[in-house]
């Protein structure tokens, strides 16, 4: 294959459906043999059969990554199947929809647990593979930036935390070689059907919000920035954030 990520090894958790599943397809696209990461082994064989019918090449792990001994498995599964990891998008995340107090505490933890938690062990396992040229990609949400963020407060506190560990890991493995970003998504996907579903109408206000007037495509406009970030071209961005969001959070 050719592409700008050819002979490199990506590692995407959350890779079955949505927003990982474009981004999986992206960054095969662009030459990365990618190791696809996530609960339902049905939908990463489904993923990883459209990455091999256009010449790629995948490797399906079927994994819980609230469970330590699952993200040891994974990385470690995808370092001997592919010959080594460059390239870390950390993209599985359990939603918690409702008020500070409707959210129960085993919700909350699931949201922790399944997110920033799961995103600091996925890196700190990655990192001596990482080291001198890999990427971390964090998924973070422009709901960490909202001021208004009713309804979403637990997901919203979660993610601020993952948009913070991604700016520490950034400062602290810049000397190792090491770029990490974090991007935000506005983007179709199973649990954007959620909410629109379990709050129609703070779901529409949030789409109004958006100045081209639509989500964006979990493939073409998500997966090919991540491809793009995760390439030499960007090789010198790191530390930051960057909102996929049809100009939604800049209007903030």
């Amino acid at each position: 294959m050719t592409g700008m990520l050819v002979g490199r090894k990506a590692l995407i958790t959350g890779a079955g459906q949505g927003v990982g599943r474009g981004i999986a397809l992206a960054v095969a696209a662009q030459g990365a043999a990618v190791a696809l990461v996530g609960r339902t082994e049905s939908k990463l064989l489904d993923v990883a059969k459209e990455i091999r019918e256009v010449g790629g090449e995948a490797v399906t792990i079927p994994a819980d990554v609230t469970r330590p001994e699952d993200i040891a498995r994974s990385v470690t599964t995808a370092v001997d199947s592919l010959g080594g990891l460059n390239i870390l998008v950390n993209n599985a995340q359990q939603t918690a929809l409702g008020t500070l107090l409707d959210i129960d505490e085993p919700a909350l933890q699931a949201c922790w647990e399944s997110g920033t938690l799961a995103a600091f062990r996925l890196m700190r396992a990655s990192h001596p593979y990482l080291r001198n040229g890999g990427v971390v990609i964090n998924l973070g949400s422009s709901t960490a930036v909202n001021p208004m963020p009713v309804g979403r407060g637990v997901y919203a506190s979660v993610k601020a935390a993952t948009h913070t560990l991604s700016r520490v890991a950034a400062a602290e493995w810049g000397k190792d070689g090491i770029r990490v970003l974090t991007v935000l998504p506005a983007s179709t996907s199973p649990a954007s059907e959620t909410w629109a579903q379990a709050q129609p109408a703070e779901y529409a206000r949030s789409l109004s919000s958006i100045p081209l007037g639509r989500l964006g495509d979990p493939l073409r406009d998500i997966g090919g920035v991540v491809a793009f970030l995760c390439s030499d071209a960007a090789g010198y961005i790191t530390g930051t954030t960057i909102a996929l969001d049809g100009g939604q959070a800049f209007l903030r």
